[in-house]
C-alpha cells in the first residue's frame, strides 16, 4: 500500500484559544456554533480520550467529518480506533467511522468549503468555489470520514 500525503498545520495561539472557547461553551451550556460539536476519540495505548472542537457537514442525511489542518491527532487517532463520539453538553452521541478514498471526498469537501470557508477555507488553498479538478488536487491531504450512529448495545 502506498504512503497517503499528508499536511498537518498546527494551531497558532488564536485557533487554540477559539477551540478550547468553543469546546467549553458545547460542554459547559450545550451552546452550538452552528452545529459545532466536541469530538472524542480514544487516543492510543490505554485509550485516554483526547477532545477538540469540530464542524460536522450533513450532506443527504450522512455525517461527515473533515479535516481542515489535515493529518491531525484526532485523524489518526480515528483511523486507529474507527469510532467516535459527537457532544453537545450532556448529549453524547456514539459512531463507527470510516475514511473516505479521493474521489468519494470531492462533494464533502465542496460543501465543507461551502459552509465553513469563511472560518477554515485558508487551510484549503483553493478558492471559495472550487472547481472539480482544485478539490481533486487537495483531496489527498484533507481526511474526511462518514460516520454513523451506533446502535445501542454495540
Amino acid at each position: 500500500m502506498s504512503e497517503r500525503p499528508t499536511k498537518f498545520v498546527k494551531p497558532g495561539g488564536a485557533a487554540v484559544f477559539v477551540n478550547r472557547l468553543v469546546m467549553n461553551l458545547a460542554q459547559r451550556f450545550g451552546f452550538s456554533f452552528m452545529g459545532s460539536r466536541v469530538l472524542t476519540v480514544r487516543g492510543p495505548g490505554i485509550g485516554e480520550p483526547r477532545s477538540t472542537a469540530v464542524n460536522p457537514v450533513t450532506i443527504v442525511h450522512r455525517k461527515y467529518l473533515v479535516a481542515a489542518r489535515g493529518t491531525t491527532e484526532w485523524v489518526r487517532n480515528l483511523r486507529e480506533s474507527g469510532e467516535c463520539e459527537l457532544s453537545l453538553r450532556n448529549d453524547v452521541e456514539h459512531y463507527t467511522a470510516h475514511e473516505l478514498d479521493d474521489d468519494a471526498k470531492l462533494p464533502v469537501l465542496r460543501s465543507y468549503i461551502n459552509t465553513w470557508g469563511w472560518e477554515a477555507g485558508a487551510f484549503f488553498d483553493v478558492p471559495k468555489n472550487p472547481s472539480t479538478e482544485q478539490l481533486r488536487r487537495i483531496a489527498p491531504l484533507h481526511p474526511v470520514f462518514e460516520i454513523e450512529a451506533k446502535l445501542r448495545g454495540r
